[in-house]
């Protein structure tokens, strides 16, 4: 089990360092340098009103989606299939006795349902109007948002504690940038977990927002995919949008593999460093 466990921090290692890399395409710098100039524009007050608001929308979306029935029930189809392979296991935190392996599994089973949602969401939204369109990140928010929750329950740590659930927030944020900008949260992650060594307080001490510059950013690029599925809505074929469709579920389906690829590589090593403290101690 060690040398397995070696082995899975090899992959996150060689993973951080393609994060580490900065290989966006000249599309992407340009996109990237016309979305800085626009929030140096805007004033600072305006950023820190709305910064404030999008916390606080988070927040309240996070509570909601724990406190729903719909979440509720997820765990069960969780803790019926952990049970299979350890009939002891009663409560999500007993997930951990399983193997990372085993653990992996279970969560790639449960996201692998949130990407199809997002590929079926995304090419709904080319096929609709405006309500539709209007709905597209609100849905996004929804689905990544609930995909890193089950992550992080399918690895054996609840969500709802304040603890928990600002890192659950940090990860889905970090999960949504960039590489060259998700490689310098994924250090701030990795700072919280080497200052707690293990030990899970229930309240966060660390810096509670989440919101900087980079959500504009991130909205920006939102806004224009939804721009090019307007745009070649008009292009039907036999009726039907097809590339405007192939645009939205494509671009929705690759973000919802990144948020959750980020998480899981996320939780892993969370578990792989809680293991090796214990063992130390």
């Amino acid at each position: 089990m060690h040398k397995r466990e070696d082995d899975i921090l090899e992959e996150i290692r060689n993973w951080e360092q393609i994060l580490a890399e900065d290989n966006r395409s000249d599309f992407s710098r340009t996109v990237d340098k016309w979305s800085d100039l626009m929030i140096s524009e805007m004033p600072e007050t305006l950023r820190e009103r709305f910064f404030a608001k999008y916390d606080s929308y988070l927040l309240h979306l996070h509570s909601f989606i724990q406190s729903s029935q719909t979440h509720q029930d997820t765990k069960r189809p969780i803790l019926l299939y952990a049970k299979t392979l350890n009939p002891n296991i009663n409560h999500i935190h007993d997930l951990q006795t399983l193997t990372i392996d085993q653990l992996h599994y279970i969560a790639d089973i449960q996201t692998s349902k949130h990407r199809l949602y997002s590929f079926f969401q995304g090419g709904l939204t080319s096929l609709g109007g405006l309500s539709l369109a209007s709905l597209d990140i609100p849905s996004q928010v929804v689905i990544n948002l609930r995909a890193v929750q089950m992550i992080a329950m399918c690895y054996g740590f609840e969500t709802n504690n304040p603890f928990e659930m600002m890192t659950s927030l940090k990860v889905y944020y970090a999960s949504l940038l960039p590489n060259h900008l998700k490689y310098e949260q994924w250090l701030l992650l990795k700072d919280d977990l080497n200052m707690h060594k293990g030990d899970t307080p229930y309240f966060y001490d660390g810096v509670e927002s989440v919101a900087d510059n980079s959500v504009i950013e991130f909205l920006v690029k939102q806004i224009i995919k939804l721009s090019f599925i307007m745009f070649f809505k008009r292009k039907l074929t036999k009726g039907i949008p097809v590339l405007g469709a192939a645009i939205g579920a494509g671009y929705n389906y690759q973000m919802t593999k990144k948020v959750t690829e980020f998480a899981h590589n996320y939780y892993r090593y969370r578990l792989l460093m809680n293991s090796r403290g214990e063992r130390n101690e």
